[in-house]
């Protein structure tokens, strides 16, 4: 791929956020110049953020892993001594072979979460793999869990009100998103939509730039998301506002609903949100009076025990208050399902039924007794030291003299300074991959447009290669990244697009239109199509059932809220090793005074 001259790629980004924005590469002499976003793109418009802006320091970085290592010294030191590709994967099978011999398959874990990765450089080929051994599977927890079991209880995963439709809303609701931090291509829709006269509402914690601008803030205390959405939902019924006839037609479950929400006052949700009950009747009256109103539900609010209930309460508002069925008006959550591209037609194995481990449960798994014991760890797309709950215990289970584990990475994690093997990955500037914007809705190709740094490899091959050097190949396995998609969409799909087409523009919208409308051009994929606002099944997971408020069982009266939001500078601990400064804990003025803490002190945290 090298030039002499300068020459511009384009390619996807795919790291997690919303948005999936088009890039325009630019190249000197095989190295990066710039990044810059392509104006072609109808959403993202030509802006990226600074983080893909600035990627190529992540590309070229220090850290970046260029060669297979073996750790030499003690674990956690993170010296290593480059191998070849040939003896790594030779160990690599070793260890995975040795323990099947001595405990089974399940004695293997793949670690990995993969909210920067498309389609096929997460399960695909290694989903194969892991599959085919019968080794342990992961129960991917740590983030959208709650939120995404809501919305697929609800609604069956509908595609929501796209951005360029929050235009029409007289009424805009930002609850627990912030997308000047992750989906900055809604900011813009926002601000033009009060520009036109439309209201904006902002539920968070948290003093955000879009909350700054609001016409009403609720700076909740974390964890009573769930209150204040009954409270509305209470009023709403209880002032006739209710859209009956909605609920009637195209819903199941509005009585038990009301009759759980009714419990809710202002007054009582108020006392524990810690704002005024005036705010709260503020909010549902301008929810009520505007038509088109659109909420914005983002995953912050999932983020503490009663998050599933949070997010089904925020989601039935919609239905309740009867906002579906114009442009504008209705809500947004993920949209990937949009295309409804599953998994397992490319992973060309089925889901083994064997035992499934919590991946927020990682120390007590590695250090407590469980049969079979973990002896192999595979670790790739994602960083669970810096990452996961209970660190310490997590560093203790990594340092097991009898774990073996393999780190997959670009660049030389916390968790990898703890592996035994560790393996070169690719970016995405380096590799193939498919992946669908869930905000935006497209679907992308993201491009090579660069060969990759040392002897990184995609994981796609890595996998593929892993399951031939295992005896775990069949002759009709879809390997190379065109074969995997092609098996995703289908050979005889007829979705009224190409595969030429996705390669020629480097995207395409959604099958379902670039601006759906709730209730009149999408209903929910459920089996009746109708919204379930007290669904079974997560009534019968919710810990008291659903809507049930589990108060923060906190023993000390000083205790504060730990948030850990999307930040500008990183992408979860992605990019983390370019902050070379200590990063600072940010508290409110107030907390601060009450406890004689000043800028710049020195504080110990803990839970």
């Amino acid at each position: 791929m090298e030039s002499t001259q300068p020459v511009t790629r384009r390619t996807s980004c795919p790291l997690d956020c919303p948005d999936l924005c088009s890039l325009d590469v630019s190249l000197a002499n095989g190295r990066i110049v710039e990044i810059a976003g392509s104006p072609e793109h109808p959403i993202t418009q030509g802006y990226i953020c600074r983080k893909v802006r600035h990627y190529a320091d992540h590309v070229y970085s220090d850290l970046r892993l260029t060669t297979p290592g073996r750790r030499v010294g003690p674990k956690g030191e993170g010296a290593f001594e480059p191998i070849s590709w040939d003896e790594a994967l030779t160990e690599v099978v070793v260890q995975m072979r040795a323990a099947i011999d001595r405990h089974g398959a399940e004695a293997i874990l793949p670690y990995c979460y993969g909210g920067s990765n498309g389609k096929i450089t997460q399960d695909a080929n290694d989903a194969r793999l892991f599959r085919r051994l019968g080794a342990s599977r992961l129960a991917r927890t740590v983030c959208a869990a709650p939120t995404g079991r809501a919305f697929d209880g609800l609604y069956g995963k509908m595609p929501g009100v796209a951005f360029p439709d929050y235009v029409h809303a007289q009424l805009i609701v930002v609850w627990g998103a912030n997308p000047n931090a992750s989906g900055i291509h809604l900011v813009p829709f926002i601000r033009r939509a009060q520009k036109a006269g439309s209201k904006l509402v902002v539920v968070d914690p948290r003093n955000t730039p879009l909350a700054k601008q609001a016409d009403l803030h609720l700076p909740i205390r974390p964890g009573t998301d769930v209150v204040v959405a009954l409270s509305v939902i209470r009023w709403l019924f209880d002032t006739k506002a209710a859209d009956e006839v909605f609920l009637s037609k195209h819903a199941t479950g509005a009585t038990e609903l009301r009759k759980r929400a009714s419990q809710w006052t202002f007054e009582r949700s108020a006392e524990l949100a810690q704002i005024s009950p005036g705010l709260l009747e503020q909010f549902a009256r301008m929810y009520a009076e505007a038509n088109p109103a659109v909420i914005r539900c983002g995953w912050g609010l999932e983020r503490n025990r009663n998050g599933g209930s949070a997010a089904t309460a925020v989601m039935a508002l919609p239905a309740v208050a009867g906002k579906f069925g114009v442009r504008g008006g209705g809500f947004t959550m993920s949209n990937s399902a949009a295309w409804q591209l599953g998994s397992d037609a490319a992973i060309n194995e089925p889901e083994p039924a064997t035992r499934i481990v919590n991946m927020n449960q990682l120390g007590r798994t590695l250090l407590e007794e469980c049969n079979p014991p973990v002896s192999v760890l595979f670790v790739y797309n994602s960083n669970p030291l810096a990452t996961s709950p209970s660190q310490r215990r997590i560093r203790q289970g990594l340092c097991r003299t009898d774990l073996f584990t393999i780190v997959f990475d670009q660049v030389m994690t916390d968790t990898a300074r703890y592996a035994d093997i560790v393996l070169p990955a690719t970016t995405f500037l380096e590799h193939t991959d498919y992946r669908v914007g869930y905000g935006t809705g497209y679907l992308s190709k993201v491009a090579p447009v660069m060969d990759a740094i040392g002897e990184s490899r995609p994981n796609y091959e890595v996998f593929a290669e892993l399951c031939d050097r295992m005896g775990l190949h069949r002759p009709d396995d879809p390997v190379a990244p065109e074969a995997i998609f092609q098996q995703l969409i289908g050979p005889n799909h007829d979705r009224g697009w190409s595969p030429e087409e996705l390669e020629e523009s480097g995207w395409l919208p959604p099958p379902t239109g670039t601006n759906p409308i709730q209730f009149r051009d999408v209903l929910p994929i459920t089996v009746d199509q109708k919204v379930h606002l007290v669904p079974e099944s997560l009534d019968r997971e919710a810990p008291g059932g659903l809507f049930h408020y589990q108060p923060d069982p906190a023993q000390h009266t000083d205790a504060l809220v730990l948030i850990s939001p999307a930040t500008g500078s990183t992408v979860s601990s992605t990019l983390g090793q370019l902050n070379g400064r200590q990063v600072p804990l940010e508290l409110h003025p107030q907390d601060a005074a009450v406890r004689g803490i000043a800028e710049g002190d020195t504080v110990r945290v803990f839970n």
